[in-house]
């Protein structure tokens, strides 16, 4: 049987622990955002999924507080947008955050994508180290790092002293059975960087593949579970989003079956095929 559960958690490379499974609120309209936030609460999430260019962060929060689950059992992230990727912008949006949710501190802020050059990645990084260093953020990483953007923070890193270098905790990716990435993947695996797994359920454009019919199927669950099912067994943080109180549900309810060697082996396809943006692929210099 499955070793995990909803109440299963993943240690950082900063120390703290990351529930494994997460609500993503991308492009839920604020006007609901506090609604079925509070519903995924009570449903058994523990981790919210928010970015400042969602324009949620403070309906979010709020959802996740209503249900009076103590804070220290909560888990919130934001992110930088691209356009505020430079050494003031994400100070500023790690303070415009905190006065938008009214938390005390956000447990992971990320570089939303690689954008705006090196000196501008860079410099938002050390932004980011220093609102930890403030105690106002408990682990940073990144979301949308290819490799070589990867590389290009490590080399920075090993220049700099502890305090001032931080400590990469997370790459969000899109990561899915039709884009695996696995250069991505071995390079976070390899260092200890977790990986989390946005749109894990292809935006809805796979749930009639065949395959996923099959294995459906054989294991009595939804296309959906299985996708979320992969991504648990693959390690990975998964961040599946809805809207509808009973996907919210269903979404949870992945725990009560495993995908074996071959059904994991059914799912490797090989593909290449994001469902939106791909900023991995986003050259160093702009």
């Amino acid at each position: 049987m499955a070793k995990y559960d909803i109440n299963s958690k993943v240690k950082l490379a900063s120390g703290w622990e990351i529930p494994v499974l997460g609500y993503g609120v991308y492009q839920t309209p604020s006007d609901v955002a506090e609604d079925v936030t509070d519903h995924a609460i009570k449903t058994g999430y523990r981790h919210v999924d928010s970015a400042t260019v969602y324009r949620n962060e403070e309906p979010s929060s709020a959802g996740m507080l209503k249900a009076g689950i103590p804070r220290d059992q909560l888990y919130f992230t934001s992110k930088v947008p691209p356009k505020e990727v430079n050494y003031q912008g994400a100070k500023k949006c790690v303070d415009e955050s905190l006065k938008k949710t009214g938390l005390d501190y956000i447990d992971l802020y990320l570089l939303h994508a690689p954008y705006g050059g090196k000196e501008a990645r860079l410099g938002a990084w050390q932004g980011l180290v220093e609102k930890v260093n403030e105690g106002k953020v408990r682990s940073i990483g990144v979301s949308n790092y290819g490799v070589h953007h990867l590389d290009e923070l490590e080399k920075w890193q090993k220049q700099q002293s502890k305090e001032k270098a931080g400590v990469l905790s997370v790459n969000q990716v899109e990561l899915h059975p039709w884009l695996a990435r696995p250069d991505i993947v071995e390079w976070c695996e390899k260092r200890g960087v977790v990986l989390e797994a946005y749109s894990p359920l292809v935006r809805s454009q796979r749930m009639d593949d065949p395959i996923l019919a099959k294995l459906s199927k054989k294991h009595n669950k939804t296309p959906a579970q299985i996708l979320l099912r992969w991504g648990l067994q693959k390690g990975f943080v998964i961040l599946p989003k809805s809207v509808t109180k009973k996907r919210i549900e269903e979404n949870t309810q992945i725990y009560d079956f495993e995908l074996d060697k071959e059904d994991m082996k059914t799912l490797e396809t090989g593909a290449y095929s994001p469902s939106a943006w791909d900023p991995t692929k986003s050259p160093l210099s702009e």
